[in-house]
């Protein structure tokens, strides 16, 4: 952390004697968040399983509603497991889903969130195009992965920059979850 806070003060101290000299200047943006879930699937990155897995989420909610998951602390049972997987295959066999895929993605994605753990993430990479103190366009260097929601974009020493971030999503786990753009959002007058 304290090194993300030594290149921060460096990109503005930078980006201040770019910008007295009107120069066009690149400024690495700050990614934060991204990790949401949605209330329904209690805490599950569905997204990026459905993803991975080639289906949409809406598809792999339905197939999940038939598991009977283990209560938190315990193990499941070898016939509740054989039973999970059963009712999982049945939902997403008819959409190409193997139980080799089943298994790649579920174990890929599995994380305790009470440890504190996330499941693989890589953070995207982007520089913004800033002229006159005045941000004029982004840059995507690299989209990540692992992004189940938009992340939050900052551009260190410009106040106010709205902009509009995009995910992709990929049976391969180091595209899936990737930022594919970010727009500038004019505001409202």
């Amino acid at each position: 952390m304290k090194f993300l806070s030594v290149i921060i003060a460096l990109a503005v101290t930078t980006f201040a004697q770019a910008q007295s000299s009107g120069l066009k200047t690149r400024i690495p943006v700050v990614f934060s968040e991204g990790h949401e879930t949605v209330g329904e699937d209690r805490g599950r990155p569905v997204v990026l399983v459905a993803g991975a897995l080639g289906v949409v989420p809406e598809v792999f909610r339905e197939a999940f509603s038939h598991v009977h998951p283990a209560g938190a602390g315990e193990r499941p049972g070898d016939q509740q497991v054989r039973d999970n997987k059963a009712a999982l295959m049945k939902a997403l066999g008819k959409y190409g889903v193997t139980n080799d895929k089943l298994d790649a993605a579920s174990n890929y994605y599995r994380y305790v969130r009470s440890r504190g753990e996330m499941w693989p993430t890589k953070p995207a990479v982007a520089n913004a195009v800033v002229q006159n103190g005045v941000v004029t366009g982004i840059e995507l260097v690299s989209g990540g992965s692992g992004y189940s929601s938009p992340p939050v974009v900052t551009v260190p020493g410009v106040e106010g920059v709205n902009v509009k971030v995009e995910l992709t999503f990929s049976k391969k786990f180091d595209k899936n979850g990737s930022v594919s753009a970010i727009t500038l959002v004019q505001k409202a007058r």
